[in-house]
């Protein structure tokens, strides 16, 4: 609150004002039948077959090759450097690096020259660095790389088995492995789907609102989200200060980065205890020890604890809001999402890779790795 001194005497004693923000009551215009798309995704058994090759991956073994020259997919152990001109450059130097033929790892041209040589064999590769490399200083030009391969060895994966099943799993058959699978790639699709129908109903419940929120609600949401973003980072060995640092951003843009979003959830909370208090949903005790051990085993702490934490006001209040969720889901119009060309749909997952956030890298040593 703000607090104001108004009189202060001996007769009287002190009056003071205290103006504090109420907690608006938004107004709801329509809850039911409100329209969200949800897609009933089914699994493909190549997306079984992926992650079967996926688990194989763990148990694969290298296998050291000595008659033959190396193909693609093979592991080359090479010892490299690099010269622009008759000059070495700086990070263009490695010694018993393995690489991947194939995979894409160095600059172009450079692993379709190791293909075809001998385990001993020295030789030149020569290629041409990418215009938009990362180092200015090599971008667009001219390089030779002497390079020695030492040794060239090859995966050699398991057979796709029982036996195999038993090893990457707790599964006796491989087709109890394949019947898990599938049984949890549709958990995650239906999660996925269902996390998708709440945000759409819960944009459409937020278009549906009439009334103001206070400010102090809007930071005090900000504040809320940057504690947990901390928190996260902290997880990380990360600071504010080294994210700030890395996206160029002050404490200032990062709070308004976050605005839209506080701005949103505070709207879809107070809109939830608008539709409980219109359908007048009961929260029991029953229902409060419920939410509790629910909340205990999710965080593995004693009941106890919890209550001690967190008051059963504010659990009630949860719980209704909630409730005022479901409620929602089960009278809402369920549609099914437009189907999208291939090319459509490549250029979303574009935007929706180009908005994440970048991870932090550290530069390449070697200077043949591709920036990009």
């Amino acid at each position: 609150p703000d607090v104001d001194v108004n009189s202060i005497d001996k007769e009287n004693g002190v009056t003071v004002t205290y103006t504090v923000e109420l907690r608006p009551e938004l107004k709801v215009k329509k809850y039911k039948g409100l329209s969200a798309h949800r897609e009933d995704r089914k699994v493909e058994e190549s997306e079984v077959d992926a992650e079967i090759k996926r688990l194989s991956e763990k148990v694969v073994r290298e296998v050291e090759i000595e008659d033959r020259a190396a193909e693609t997919g093979d592991i080359a152990n090479i010892d490299f450097k690099g010269f622009i001109g008759d000059t070495a450059f700086e990070g263009g130097e490695g010694k018993d690096y393995d690489l991947e033929l194939g995979s894409g790892t160095f600059i172009p041209g450079f692993e379709d020259q190791i293909v075809g040589k001998n385990a001993g064999d020295e030789f030149d590769v020569n290629v041409k660095f990418p215009e938009d490399y990362g180092s200015e200083d090599l971008a667009g030009k001219d390089a030779k790389f002497e390079v020695k391969l030492n040794a060239i060895r090859k995966k050699e994966y398991p057979e796709i088995d029982d036996e195999f099943a038993k090893d990457v799993s707790d599964y006796d058959t491989l087709d109890e492995l394949k019947k898990s699978i599938r049984e949890d790639l549709k958990k995650r699709y239906d999660t996925a789907a269902d996390n998708m129908f709440e945000d759409e109903l819960a944009d459409a419940l937020v278009k549906e609102t009439e009334g103001d929120i206070p400010e102090v609600m809007i930071e005090a949401r900000i504040d809320d989200m940057l504690r947990d973003f901390n928190y996260r980072m902290a997880s990380q060995g990360l600071t504010m200060e080294n994210y700030m640092k890395f996206t160029g951003q002050t404490a200032e843009q990062v709070r308004e980065g976050l605005r839209e979003q506080a701005e949103r959830a505070v709207r879809m909370r107070l809109a939830l205890e608008a539709v409980a208090r219109e359908e007048n949903f009961e929260v029991t005790d029953e229902d409060i020890s419920a939410e509790i051990d629910r909340m205990a085993e999710q965080y593995s702490m004693d009941a106890d604890t919890i209550r001690n934490m967190i008051s059963a006001a504010e659990i009630r209040s949860d719980i209704k809001t909630t409730k005022a969720l479901d409620f929602i889901k089960e009278n809402a119009k369920v549609t099914k999402p437009k189907k999208t060309t291939a090319k459509k749909t490549t250029k979303k997952a574009k935007e929706t890779a180009e908005e994440a956030p970048a991870e932090e890298k550290p530069a390449e040593e070697t200077a043949p790795a591709d920036a990009e």
